[in-house]
C-alpha cells in the first residue's frame, strides 16, 4: 500500500535558489524513490506586501517573484505558495501567515486525493503551522527539528509557546541529532515522542577522488579562485551569516602557514564584512570567496581541500560536515551539537573552542597528521539517503497504522 505525505518545508529549492534548502529536497525524493510513500512539498514563498514593485525589484526578495506556483516532476511535486512576510518583524506571525496561505491548498488537494499525515520539515516557523494544517483535515502530525529553529526560536518566548504547542499535538518529533533531541526535551517538549533522524548523504558526489586530480579538475573548472600550486587548501562552507563564524576562521589563518589557504564557500549579508576584516589583516592573497559553488563544483572543492573548518555557534549536524568527510577532508568544528556524534575518532578531525587561537591549533594538528583519506571517509560511511529514507519511511507507518 502507497500511503500519502504532505509535507511543509520553508526550505526547499527553487529555480532562483537552487541549492536552498538542498538537503531537505534530496530526503524527500529519495522517500518518494521507495514506492511506499508519495510525496507532496508545499514551500511557502515569502514576500514582502507592502512594498511597491519598483522597490521589491531592488530586494533581495526580487527573484522569488519568479517562483513558479507549481514544479511537477521527478517523484515529489512541489507546491509554492505565496505568503505576507514583514522581514525582521513579522517572526512570531509567520506560521499563522504561513497557515493562512497554504489551508486553502492543503483542503484542495486533501480533497483531490486524501493524504495519510502532514510533517514540517522545521520546528520553527514550519511546525506550528503544518499543526494548524494537520488539525484542519484531521491528519496525524510529524515535526523535525534540525538546529536553529530549536536553538535560536526556543529563546523567544512568543516562538517557543508555538513550538511546545505543535510539539504536543505532534505524534513524533524528529531530531537530527541526539545532542539537539536533549536541548528539546529542556525546552519542555514531549521527551517520549523525540528520535533521532540522521541526515543522508550522496555518496555519488561527496566521494573520494584521487587528490591530484581534484586539484586539477577544481582549477580547470573553477580558475577564478586563482588557488596557488602546492597550497594546503582549507574549505568553509555556510552561509556568510555571523553565527557560522567565518570571521573566527579568518583570523586563525594568521596564526598559520603562509601556505594555507581558505575558501569561503556561501553568500550572505556578512560578505562586505568579511572582505574588510580579510582586506586589513593583509590576507588577501591566502583568502578566496567562492559563493554559491554549483551542484558539481563544491564536491570538487571539498575533494581537493585537506580541511574543512565551520566555526557555528550552534547546530544539529551540519550537512557540510558530512560531506566534507565524505569527501576526505578532515573537520575542525566547535563542539556544538551532534559534534560529537559526527567527530568520534581522531582521524575525523578536532573538536575546538570558538576561538581563532584554537581553531588554529585544531587545524595544524589535522594538516600535520595527514590522516589517510580513505579513513576520514570510513568515519561516515554510515550516512546515506537512502538509510535516511528507510528509517524515515519506518517511524512515518507506525504513526499512521
Amino acid at each position: 500500500m502507497t500511503l500519502r505525505l504532505l509535507s511543509l518545508a520553508t526550505l526547499y529549492p527553487a529555480p532562483p535558489r537552487p541549492g536552498f534548502g538542498r538537503f531537505v529536497q534530496n530526503q524527500m525524493e529519495a522517500l518518494a524513490r521507495r514506492g511506499d510513500w508519495q510525496v507532496t512539498v508545499i514551500n511557502p514563498i515569502g514576500l514582502p506586501p507592502l512594498l511597491p514593485d519598483a522597490v521589491l525589484a531592488r530586494t533581495r526578495y526580487a527573484p522569488l517573484r519568479t517562483v513558479p506556483a507549481v514544479e511537477r516532476g521527478g517523484n515529489v511535486t512541489v507546491y509554492h505558495p505565496r505568503f505576507a512576510l514583514v522581514p525582521g518583524l513579522s517572526g512570531r506571525f509567520n506560521p499563522a501567515f504561513i497557515a493562512r496561505a497554504v489551508l486553502p491548498l492543503a483542503r484542495r488537494l486533501h480533497a483531490e486525493t486524501p493524504f495519510d499525515m502532514v510533517d514540517a520539515q522545521f520546528f520553527y516557523p514550519d511546525g506550528p503551522a503544518a499543526a494548524q494544517i494537520a488539525r484542519a483535515l484531521n491528519l496525524p502530525l510529524a515535526i523535525k527539528a534540525r538546529g536553529g529553529d530549536i536553538l535560536f526560536w526556543g529563546k523567544h518566548p512568543a516562538a517557543l509557546k508555538q513550538i511546545q504547542a505543535a510539539a504536543a499535538q505532534a505524534r513524533v518529533l524528529l531530531s537530527v541529532s541526539a545532542a539537539l533531541g536533549r536541548d528539546m526535551a529542556a525546552l519542555g517538549l514531549p521527551q517520549d515522542r523525540i528520535r533521532v533522524h540522521y541526515t543522508g548523504l550522496d555518496h555519488t558526489r561527496f566521494r573520494l577522488r584521487p587528490h591530484d586530480e581534484a586539484r586539477a579538475a577544481l582549477a580547470a573548472r573553477l580558475p577564478a579562485l586563482d588557488l596557488p600550486r602546492g597550497a594546503r587548501i582549507v574549505a568553509s562552507v555556510g552561509a556568510l551569516i555571523a553565527i557560522k563564524g567565518q570571521s573566527l576562521a579568518i583570523a586563525a589563518l594568521a596564526h598559520l602557514p603562509d601556505d594555507v589557504v581558505l575558501v569561503l564557500v556561501g553568500a550572505g549579508p556578512d560578505e562586505a564584512g568579511l572582505r574588510q576584516q580579510v582586506a586589513q589583516a593583509g590576507l588577501g592573497h591566502r583568502v578566496r570567496f567562492g559563493g554559491n559553488l554549483g551542484h558539481d563544483d563544491l564536491p570538487l572543492l571539498l575533494g581537493a581541500a585537506e580541511a574543512m573548518v565551520l566555526a557555528s555557534e550552534r547546530e544539529g549536524i551540519a550537512n557540510a560536515w558530512i560531506e566534507a568527510l565524505a569527501s576526505g577532508a578532515a573537520l575542525v568544528i566547535p563542539d556544538v551539537g551532534g559534534a560529537r556524534e559526527v567527530l568520534d575518532r581522531p582521524e575525523a578531525g578536532r573538536l575546538v573552542a570558538r576561538d581563532p587561537l584554537a581553531i588554529a591549533q585544531g587545524l595544524r594538528d589535522v594538516l600535520d597528521a595527514r590522516a589517510p583519506r580513505e579513513q576520514i571517509a570510513a568515519t561516515v560511511s554510515r550516512f546515506s539517503w537512502d538509510a535516511n529514507a528507510a528509517n524515515l519511511a519506518e517511524i512515518y507507518a507506525g504513526i499512521v497504522a
